[in-house]
């Protein structure tokens, strides 16, 4: 498939806590597009998160094997899975995680100074990925000066700097009021048809209307049956 980009295969994931045994993600198969806006819905507790971490490459399966970019990443090493993770992966988080002492372009510029890049590309490439989502006007406010949308778009320029394949999003549109989640949405769809895998956790039902595929996760089972919408409010 020449699309896919993360592939999961017969993936489990279990925690033992003494004598009680926690299945966080059950068998699970699932394979993961470019050019696709994903959602991962379900309750609170349901195993979204696991299921992103383990798409993320952050935590390893109990079992099964993960695949990305046809490449089996089951078995790399800590050391491999982050270099794997600052060079093909952008994340985006509901409390932004932005470095509160530093500005816009500072915060940007953190990925490619882990990378080891000239600092002049550093600067020009954080530049041109403010610049992508509307914030060429806002380069040098540290984060405090700036408003949750904007809060937000800073960390999607500062997921975008490293031309990631596959951006992970958990919870963005949390913190945000209706306009500011869908001006955030339309920015991860617009991803999305450039070429990325943008995967999103969320309870959010307004996202639904932006998502080519919809996940569903429910006690550590994952499908794509349409469930009542009730539930996940």
């Amino acid at each position: 498939m020449d699309n896919e980009i993360v592939r999961l295969e017969g993936v489990e994931k279990i925690y033992q806590t003494g004598d009680t045994t926690i299945t966080a993600l059950a068998k699970t198969n699932l394979t993961l597009e470019s050019h696709k806006l994903t959602l991962i819905m379900g309750p609170s507790g349901s195993g979204k998160t696991t299921l992103l971490s383990i798409i993320g490459c952050i935590i390893y399966p109990t079992s099964g094997r993960v695949f990305y970019k046809n490449n089996n990443v089951t078995n790399y090493n800590e050391n491999q899975l982050a270099y794997l993770r600052l060079h093909e992966i952008g994340f985006v988080f509901q409390q932004f995680n932005l470095i509160e002492p530093l500005t816009a372009l500072e915060n940007v510029m953190q990925p490619l100074l882990l990378q080891k890049e000239e600092r002049e590309n550093v600067r020009e490439r954080a530049t041109q990925a403010l610049l992508s989502v509307g914030l060429g006007d806002r380069l040098h406010n540290l984060p405090k000066k700036l408003s949750g949308g904007q809060k937000q778009r800073v960390a999607i320029a500062r997921a975008l700097v490293t031309n990631p394949t596959l951006i992970l999003c958990d919870e963005p549109t949390a913190s945000l009021d209706s306009k500011s989640a869908r001006e955030i949405m339309l920015e991860l769809k617009q991803l999305a048809s450039s070429g990325k895998a943008v995967i999103i956790v969320t309870h959010d039902l307004r996202l639904r209307e932006f998502a080519d595929y919809t996940i569903y996760v429910e006690e550590g089972h994952v499908s794509t049956e349409i469930k009542n919408e009730e539930y996940y409010k």
